[in-house]
């Protein structure tokens, strides 16, 4: 009876949870601040959502680009921080998330799914990092023309000139913006 009535909770929580408004957020330091809200919080529903302006919120809901929906996006990154907050970030948008936690699966991945329109790099990752991946990839002629963005932490000068040298199509520093990342897919996936 009491591991009945503990599925019982977990599943009313979780109904609670699904009937709660999408919370748009600024940036990834604000996205990891509302999770720790989340984690420490005794009931779901002590956490209140952020109130916004209904000027804030009517620009926030013009900015989802609905032309990415559908769309797949690799992201390559061994922090499960940084993978949740990118898949999160991607989905609001529609975009269907891979994943991989570093190069070498990364690669594994992309030639598992040709569906994949881009891929999102982490630099900095155990076992084959970024440039590495991007190298490799680069070399497989069916990835020639593959959007490859650079997703790093790593912003000392020249880090950039290096991730386009090993064959990133484009750079993005952390913590990402959200409205720089949707840009910079925009500009990759629909190029004018």
């Amino acid at each position: 009876m009491l591991a009945y009535n503990s599925w019982r909770s977990h599943a009313q929580q979780e109904v609670s949870l699904e009937h709660q408004p999408l919370e748009l957020l600024s940036s990834l330091d604000e996205l990891r601040e509302r999770i720790a809200l989340h984690l420490t919080a005794d009931q779901p529903g002590d956490v209140l959502p952020l109130v916004r302006t209904g000027t804030v919120g009517a620009a926030a809901a013009r900015e989802i680009d609905n032309t990415l929906a559908g769309r797949t996006v690799l992201v390559v990154d061994d922090d499960a921080r940084n993978l949740y907050a990118l898949t999160s970030m991607l989905e609001i948008h529609g975009i269907n998330v891979l994943h991989a936690e570093n190069g070498r699966r990364g690669i594994d991945t992309l030639t598992a799914h040709a569906e994949t329109d881009l891929v999102l790099m982490d630099v900095m990752m155990p076992e084959m990092d970024g440039y590495t991946a991007t190298e490799t990839i680069r070399s497989m002629p069916q990835y020639a023309d593959l959007p490859i963005i650079a997703v790093t932490a790593k912003a000392m000068p020249g880090d950039q000139e290096k991730s386009l040298a090993a064959g990133a199509s484009d750079y993005v520093t952390k913590p990402v913006d959200a409205d720089h990342l949707i840009e910079r897919i925009q500009h990759w996936m629909n190029p004018s």
